[in-house]
This record gives structure tokens, C-alpha cells and sequence, in this order.
């Protein structure tokens, strides 16, 4: 449940609930906002104590029943999106970002030209994977170690925030002083140790769907993650696992609409993975625009057909500037702003 307070509460009265909270059986988790506090209540509904003897207290406005078990990232516990602040750029505040780089991470030419090229054309994100998980265990797995110092040397060449993937909670030490984004990937979506680990090293989290997950199985995996302390979470829809072969997987265009609906949480689409076809991105990338995403995550190489992972995903830096000049009427139209690195 969320015990909403009125308008400019204490901090005594927000200790006050908060302590009511702990008595009836509850974890209380508490977001202070300008005007009002509000106090999500964590706990099984079922067996312990109603909340709703709250509403007596003088300092409260009124107890929200909510059936949701996502409390924490959901709407009536923060109305507003979430912003979340990722060195010099801020997702979730009404601006149109684009992450963009290659799958892999294969040397430092290749990352240079590519952050360059994508930067140059507008992109305020870096990609790149330096741990794969693969379906085969014979294909390239990533540079590890390597793929680190490499990305270490373009954020401070090209100075843009980078994202990469954690696969295993043995590299969060390494990876936490480089990478600015730790991405969660499909594989991973309820790995829930390894969520709760990422959450604890405070970093923004940006968390895939399940490849067969559902859209509360989604927000569940999120709500991990805000529980344990960290709210920073950017959502990604990159399409699920269907019967359909003419696309490697389905996006779902459905899921933007409804997590922006459900959950506080910034969403953005990852239409390489989606289509696993470069000739589909721009159109599932204006689907997404439309759906209300708050950004896109496209794959950028200098040669796809030389790639050393999903080479028939990736666009080419001239293409990667196409489309981005091409999506500037849908971003506007939209009502979002063109998302920059701020100063």
C-alpha cells in the first residue's frame, strides 16, 4: 500500500508513519518529494495488518490499496518519471536519448571511430559489450579485462557516458569505476542476485526484459532493484521470444505503453535486438517514439558484415546518421526534446 501525507509533512510526521508502518508488519520505503511525502509500505497484504487504519493519523492524506506487488517503481508510489542522472546526460526528463556503439567491444580503433561517428550524429550514450553471454558456447564471448581499458580510453577521448553489460557479480568490482550504465541483459532479467547486487553498487541500472518474461515479470525484476536501495533504473524493451521467424525477436510496442503507464520508470527500446535485421530499425524505431519511449539503443559498426557478434544488426555510421536526422520530426512531434550531453 502507499500512505500518501499531506502537503509539507514533518520529518517528525514522516518518522511517525514510518514507524506505524514497521509496527503493522511492513518495511517502509519513503519518497520525499517537494510538496508532499509519500511512504510505500512493503510486505505481503494478505497477512499482515491493514494499512488503512493509517488514514486516523492527522498527517495523512489517504492510504492507496494497490494490488500490484511492483510498489515500489509504480505510478501511485511516484506519479512523476523517474529522472536518472548518468554523468552529463539526464534520462526521464523529457528528452530523446540514443545509446549507440557496437555489440562487442574488438579494439580501440574500432571503438574510437564509432563513438566519434555516433556523437557526431547525435548520440549522448556509448555501447559496448566486453562480456558476451552467448547461446553457443564457441562464439565470441567478449574481450573481458581488455574490452575495460578500451572503454576507459574512448569515454575519456569522446566524453560520453558508457553501457555495458555485468554478467556475473565477480566483475561488478572491476567494471563500477568505467562503465556509468550497467545493463542488465535478457539472460539475466531474473537473475535476482545478481540485480540486487547491481542495485547495492548504486549505479544506474539499465534492465532488459526477460526473453520470455512478462510485462510484471519486467517491473518485478525493476522492483528488485529499487529495493534494495537503488531507483536509478532505466527500462528496455528489446523484444521477446514468439513463434515468429521473420524477425529474431518480437517487439512488443505494447510493453512501452504500458510500463510508461504502470511504473515511474524511463523506458527505451532496443530496436537492433528486436528486428536482428538492419533494414527494420528505422520503422521500429519511430514505433517506439510514438509509444512514448525516452530513448532508443541501436548497435553501430563501421563494418557489420566484419563483426564479431550480431553482424547483421548493426548499422553503419552513415546509416546511424540517417536515421538519427530522420527521427528528429517524430522526437518533436512527440513533444520530447532532442536529448544532449549536458556541460
Amino acid at each position: 500500500m502507499i500512505i500518501v501525507l499531506k502537503a509539507h509533512s514533518s520529518a517528525k510526521e514522516v518518522r511517525l508513519v514510518e514507524k506505524a508502518v514497521r509496527e503493522l508488519g511492513y518495511q517502509p520505503h519513503t519518497i520525499h518529494g517537494e510538496v508532499r511525502n509519500v511512504v510505500a509500505a512493503v510486505g505481503d497484504e494478505t497477512s499482515h495488518k491493514s494499512l488503512e487504519i493509517l488514514e486516523n493519523l492527522d498527517c495523512v492524506e489517504r492510504v492507496i490499496p494497490i494490488q500490484k506487488r511492483y510498489k515500489l517503481v509504480s505510478r501511485e508510489a511516484q506519479p512523476e518519471t523517474t529522472e536518472v542522472r548518468v554523468g552529463p546526460v539526464t534520462i526521464g526528463n523529457g528528452s530523446f536519448h540514443v545509446i549507440a556503439g557496437p555489440c562487442s567491444v574488438e579494439s580501440m580503433e574500432q571503438m574510437l571511430s564509432i563513438a566519434k561517428a555516433a556523437k557526431a550524429a547525435g548520440a549522448t550514450l556509448l555501447r559496448g559489450g566486453i562480456f558476451k553471454p552467448r547461446t553457443s558456447p564457441y562464439d565470441f564471448q567478449g574481450l573481458g579485462a581488455e574490452g575495460l581499458a578500451i572503454l576507459r580510453a574512448v569515454k575519456k577521448s569522446v566524453n560520453l557516458p558508457i553501457v555495458s553489460e555485468i554478467t556475473r557479480q565477480t566483475d561488478l568490482e572491476i567494471m563500477v569505476d568505467v562503465v556509468d550504465v550497467l545493463q542488465i541483459g535478457a539472460r539475466n532479467a531474473m537473475n535476482y542476485s545478481l540485480l540486487e547486487a547491481v542495485a547495492k553498487s548504486g549505479k544506474p541500472v539499465l534492465l532488459k526484459r526477460g526473453l520470455a518474461s512478462t510485462i510484471e515479470e519486467w517491473l518485478l525484476a525493476a522492483e528488485y532493484i529499487a529495493k534494495n536501495g537503488n531507483p536509478n533504473i532505466i527500462l528496455c524493451e528489446r523484444g521477446i521470444r514468439t513463434y515468429e521467424q521473420a524477425t529474431r525477436n518480437t517487439l512488443d510496442i505494447s510493453a512501452v505503453a504500458i510500463a510508461k503507464l504502470e511504473c515511474s520508470l524511463p523506458v527505451v527500446v532496443d530496436p537492433s535486438h528486436a528486428a536482428g535485421r538492419c533494414d527494420l530499425i528505422p520503422a521500429l524505431s519511430k514505433a517506439a517514439i510514438a509509444a512514448g519511449a525516452d530513448g532508443l539503443m541501436i548497435e553501430v559498426h563501421q563494418h557489420p558484415e566484419d563483426a564479431l557478434s550480431d553482424s547483421a544488426q548493426q548499422l553503419t555510421p552513415p546509416s546511424f546518421a540517417r536515421l538519427m536526422k530522420s527521427l528528429l520530426p517524430f522526437i518533436r512531434a512527440a513533444g520530447m526534446k532532442i536529448g544532449k550531453v549536458n556541460k
